[in-house]
């Protein structure tokens, strides 16, 4: 596949046909002027030396070189697909988030979830080398994006969480752990580290086990408890709030307790989200201190530069345009390399 990735150049080769145009012009202007002095063939034998196809080659060769030097300007690229491995120091982060109907209390502003989502768009901002990979749960947990150094696409999925893709309403935060542990690569030497964002409200059961386990494997726990302590009411979506069975309304609270001994478990911290900055403060100085390795990455190189072909042959052009003269050198007046038939 050949393409330019500025053909927008390429409208300057109108040139060539106007220049062949102008010249042809001249031409005949200039035969005219010497047929005002007399016989065609007898100013020809008064002019030994003039020749009628050297300046008509040195001319095409000019305009050769004009029209490649066009081409070149355009930047002329062929299709290559080649696998290049990268090397980048970072470490690997997988965000778990709740987006059980729980999170959708207003407590937080604008609500728990945007506020996290928020949170979350600013670290990936600030991340350089670093791959994430984002897990949603509610009732049961899924890999909403596979662990990637793509950033463009870990935020375009964050845009599109909402309660509404889980099926299965709940908080199972041991699931929710074991997915975003084998969401992982399996490469070496590399910090690694599960951010739970949840309002704490596990229906479940074995959120400990799963962060001590995810320890075990060299794998830290930082939970981040959104919501207020005393408890919130739930937006249904209709304007008014979540009622129980026994038509009262659900309150939904923040329960810091498990989260302290969730994030106890899995070796992290235990981080408060509030309407302020300070979770993300605390969070970025915490992900700082973990171990960087180099991470490998594949990229494709799809395009390579030809340009260089058409310099070297614009270059040659030019050598040969010099080295033809207008006339015939006296030095080879008798050799002809434009015969007559």
């Amino acid at each position: 596949m050949f393409r330019f990735e500025n053909p927008e150049y390429l409208y300057w080769l109108v040139l060539i046909p106007v220049l062949a145009l102008i010249r042809f012009l001249m031409l005949g202007q200039r035969r005219r002027k010497l047929g005002s002095f007399g016989d065609i063939e007898l100013l020809k034998a008064l002019m030994p030396d003039a020749d009628r196809h050297r300046p008509e080659v040195k001319f095409w060769l000019l305009q050769a070189a004009l029209a490649l030097t066009v081409v070149m300007l355009a930047r002329p690229q062929s299709f290559k697909e080649q696998a290049v491995k990268e090397e980048r120091s970072g470490i690997e982060i997988v965000v778990a988030l709740d987006i059980s109907n729980s999170m959708k209390a207003g407590d937080v502003k604008p609500t728990r979830l945007d506020k996290c989502k928020m949170l979350v768009e600013n670290m990936v901002e600030r991340f350089v080398n670093d791959k994430v990979g984002l897990v949603v749960f509610a009732g049961d947990a899924f890999t909403q994006l596979p662990i990637t150094a793509d950033y463009v696409s870990a935020k375009m999925f964050l845009h599109n969480i909402e309660p509404s893709l889980m099926a299965t309403q709940g908080t199972n935060i041991a699931d929710a752990v074991y997915t975003s542990i084998n969401s992982f690569t399996q490469q070496e030497d590399i910090g690694r580290a599960i951010i739970v964002i949840t309002d704490g409200e596990d229906h479940e059961g074995g959120a400990e086990e799963a962060a001590g386990e995810a320890r075990d494997n060299g794998i830290i726990v930082f939970v981040l408890g959104v919501g207020n302590t005393d408890g919130s009411p739930i937006p249904d979506g209709s304007g008014g709030y979540m009622k129980a069975g026994d038509g009262n309304t659900v309150m939904s609270a923040l329960n810091e307790d498990m989260c302290r001994r969730i994030a106890r478990a899995g070796g992290g911290k235990y981080i408060r989200v509030d309407n302020t900055n300070s979770a993300q403060r605390l969070l970025e100085n915490y992900l700082s201190k973990l171990q960087k390795a180099e991470i490998s990455t594949l990229s494709y190189k799809r395009f390579d530069e030809q340009f260089q072909a058409f310099g070297i042959i614009i270059l040659l052009l030019l050598i040969v345009e010099v080295c033809i003269y207008e006339t015939r050198n006296p030095l080879f007046r008798n050799i002809k390399l434009f015969k007559k038939k």
